[in-house]
């Protein structure tokens, strides 16, 4: 799929990447396209699923999200039912802002944004009542040297 994908599909994804806002008549001037070719671009750039929704990027500090969580868990549970409990556990949390299931030494990683320790604890208290973890591991992220880049294009 990506080797489809020209000098234009690029720096519209670059663009879009760096501000979501954009008008299509920036984003035009930008690439190098006509308004109604960067439209069908874009429309097409969807249809494919490469671009899945345009958010905005917010300041977790300056909104009091001051503490940020990165989880270990190991199970010795690994059946669909486990995973679907597992699963809608944490995804009922709101801080919980990325939930992956990884290879290693442990098999699920969540990051968790957060006011304070005592939230923190709240939440952790609140996964372990409702589904058995058999070890938990947290890291707490001192500084945010490069969070969200945007993909290599």
């Amino acid at each position: 799929m990506v080797e489809n994908l020209d000098h234009f599909d690029r720096a519209l994804l670059r663009a879009l990447q760096q501000d979501a806002a954009l008008s299509q008549r920036e984003l035009a001037d930008i690439v190098g396209l006509s308004q109604n070719a960067c439209w069908r671009r874009l429309h097409a750039l969807r249809e494919r699923g490469l671009i899945q929704r345009q958010t905005v990027r917010l300041d977790p500090v300056a909104l009091g999200l001051g503490l940020t969580v990165f989880v270990m868990v190991r199970t010795r549970h690994h059946s669909r039912d486990w995973l679907d409990r597992f699963r809608d556990a944490v995804t009922a949390v709101p801080n919980v802002i990325d939930f992956y299931r990884i290879a290693g030494d442990y098999d699920y990683m969540l990051k968790i944004v957060t006011t304070d320790m005592n939230a923190f604890d709240e939440i952790y208290r609140g996964l372990i009542a409702r589904v058995e973890l058999d070890t938990v591991t947290s890291y707490m992220a001192m500084e945010a040297i490069c969070d969200r880049r945007d993909l290599p294009l």
